[in-house]
Order: C-alpha cells, then structure tokens, then sequence
C-alpha cells in the first residue's frame, strides 16, 4: 500500500486547543476557564510547546480549533508563539482553523497575527445585540464592540467567519430574537450558530433557576428553535445541524468531523481526545496539566476504551443532529463489528413511526417534529439496552 492510499482510508484528524483564559465569567458558562495572569499564562504557553513536542499527530491534521475560555485574549505574541508551537507539531498546513473570540478582546495586532499563521475562520460570541440581554448573561461586550470588532475582522479578510446567538434567554421576547437573527445576517458572516440557554451546574444562571428566580419552559424554547429556523432559511443560510446554519460550502469541518466520529487530540487543560482508540481528558486544572506535562507525563483523565459499538451509537446520535442524517448501511461498513447495530436500527424504524424520522431505505433523518424532540431522541438511542 503506498502513502496516498494509506492516507484514504485513515479517518480525518482534528486538533482542538483549550485556551483556559477569560477576564470574566459568563453566567451560562460551564466550561475551565482561568483569570489572565501573566505568570500563568507564560506557564501555560510552556505546557503547550511542550505537549504539542510530545504528543505530535501521526498523520497530517485536518482541521485545528482554538477554543476556551477566549483564545482572543492572549497577546498577539502569544498567539503566534502558540501557533508556531502547534505548527511545528505537523507535517502539513491543516484545511481549516477556526479561532474563537469575544468581541472585546478582538484587536487588529491580533488578527494580523493569526492570518499570518494560517487561519481560515473567526468564530466570534456575540450572543445578541441588545445591550440589556448581554447585561444579562454577564458578558463583558457591548453592541458597539460588536460592530468595532466585525469591521476589524473583515477588514483582515478571513475566509470564513461565524457568528454565535444564544436564544430563550430571560427577559428575551422573540421579536427580541428576530432582531438578533436579522442583524446578524445583515453583519454578512458564513456560518451562523445559534445556542439555547442552557443551565449547567456550576454556573451563575443554574443557581438562579435552583432558587427559583428563573423557570425553563420547553414549549417557549421550541417556539424559538422553529423562528429561527424558518427565519435563516428564508435569509439564505442552509441548516445543517440542529444549531448550525451556513452559506453554501461554509460548514464548519471541524465539527462535522467530530459528529462523524472522526478523530481528533486535545491540548490543554480539561482538553478532551478521541484518539487512537480511547476517549479521555486532560485535568480541568491549569496547575495539575502543567505541571504533568512540564514533569514528562501525559496525564489522562476519564480514559473510556472505544469499541464499534460506542462509536456507532454515537454517531447515529450525532449523525441525525445533522440534517442529512445516518445510512444504516455505510455505519455498518465503518463499524463493522458493532454488536448493536440491529438493535439500533429497530428502534429507528420504531421512531419512524412516531413521526420523529424518515425513513428511506437504511438512510435515517430527523422530521422537523424529531429535530425539536432531538435530545430525547438520542437519549433513546444511547439507553437503547441489547443482547449480542
């Protein structure tokens, strides 16, 4: 077998890097994240350099995505110091890199910085463009920063741009809603992703709803997900994803890999990997990762040994988020010795009769009734119990 063949019937490879640092907290926001201290942060870029020597990809990387936290935030010396780092770690220029930022932490050194290094997409937070709502959440931003950053970003002329919008948020009606999603198309971006408000454990809003403050009311969100919907499609941006919506060509390749049970590594603290064979996760602890990787060691946290059957499971699951859905036949192909692929799909074919799938042949997609129900549907499908 020669090079090229080899390299066709390897799974894509992704690069996900977990940026720790934030001035703030938001409220909804569940992810590690660290205060920007210089002396951390120098032990941080320390650590990086140093995982990205002992742990370099086996085979050239597909897409890389710098997430947080706020990548954003760290000086363009940092960020070109962490991507010559990463880079140096590959053998060839990765298809897509995507870097996140918040639209206060998004200057022109910075930008300049990373088109130099080879990025293709910002992804910036902008969550909505009411002062009010943004108030709300505990974002730092405000709507003019939003406008000073889109301009300074286009100005640096990324290939692709994506914008994020949180929905269903206290307070927000869904004129409210319709504001946000017709600014945001008005800005021009190619990729639009748009988020229900969660509440995680942990965070500012989980608190406020166990105290009673705030109540979740599933007939309002799903009133939500369908405006939006409706609304993106008819300005132009094809949904693919239940949260994802793009211009044509435009999806985020990256995240299509990961729902496809690609593979990808992470780097960083509480950075998580699906990589050769096993899914685990660094320590959610800027202090405890370092000083691993700066000792030698790879520290692995969460370590689930994979198998046919957990990565067919999941990517039926994640693969109907997806509007072009599963095809039975070619899951079976990849995963070939998945014990529970028949169980599988007789509970497809079962909610296919509930009006949650189509069904044509062995190829499985949500109806609009099903991507409204998707969550319950996956739950299903991963508590589906069967007899190898």
């Amino acid at each position: 077998m020669n090079l090229s063949q080899a390299k066709e019937v390897l799974p894509p490879l992704g690069v996900y890097c977990h940026v720790p640092f934030c001035a703030s907290t938001c409220d909804f926001c569940a992810f590690y994240q660290e205060k920007p201290r210089r002396e951390e942060l120098v032990r941080y870029l320390d650590a990086m350099e140093k995982e990205f020597q002992m742990l370099p990809p086996d085979r050239p990387v597909d897409t890389v995505f710098w997430g947080g936290g706020t990548p954003g935030l760290l000086p363009a010396k940092d960020l070109e110091r962490l991507g010559r780092a990463m880079l140096a770690s590959f053998t060839e220029a990765p298809l897509e890199w995507t870097v996140e930022m918040a639209p206060s932490a998004v200057k022109a050194d910075k930008l300049s910085v990373l088109r130099d290094l080879g990025v293709s997409r910002i992804s910036m937070g902008v969550q909505s463009f009411d002062g009010e709502l943004l108030e709300s959440l505990g974002r730092l931003h405000r709507p003019k920063q939003i406008y000073d950053a889109w301009e300074r970003i286009e100005e640096a002329g990324f290939e692709q741009t994506n914008l994020d919008l949180m929905f269903a948020l206290p307070g927000q009606g869904l004129e409210q809603w319709a504001s946000d999603i017709e600014e945001a198309v008005r800005l021009g971006p190619s990729h639009i992703s748009t988020y229900c408000l969660t509440f995680e454990e942990d965070t500012a809003l989980y608190v406020k709803l166990s105290k009673g403050e705030l109540k979740i009311d599933e007939s309002r969100e799903l009133a939500f997900y369908e405006r939006g919907w409706e609304m993106l499609e008819s300005l132009g941006y094809a949904q693919y994803e239940v949260s994802n919506f793009s211009r044509p060509g435009k999806r985020c390749m990256h995240n299509v890999n990961t729902w496809r049970m690609g593979q990808w590594i992470g780097y960083g603290p509480s950075a998580a990997s699906q990589y050769k064979g096993q899914r685990f996760q660094r320590p959610a602890s800027l202090k405890a990762w370092s000083s691993a990787v700066l000792a030698g060691s790879l520290p692995k946290e969460g370590v689930v040994p994979l198998d046919d059957s957990i990565l067919l499971a999941d990517a039926v699951v994640f693969g109907l988020r997806m509007n072009e859905g599963v095809r039975m036949d070619r899951l079976g192909q990849q995963f070939a010795r998945a014990e529970n692929h028949a169980a599988i799909e007789a509970l497809l074919h079962s909610l296919g009769g509930e009006g949650l799938l189509d069904q044509v042949g062995t190829h499985y997609s949500l109806t609009q009734k099903g991507r409204l129900l998707c969550d319950a549907v996956g739950s299903a499908i991963l508590g589906l119990e069967f007899n190898p």
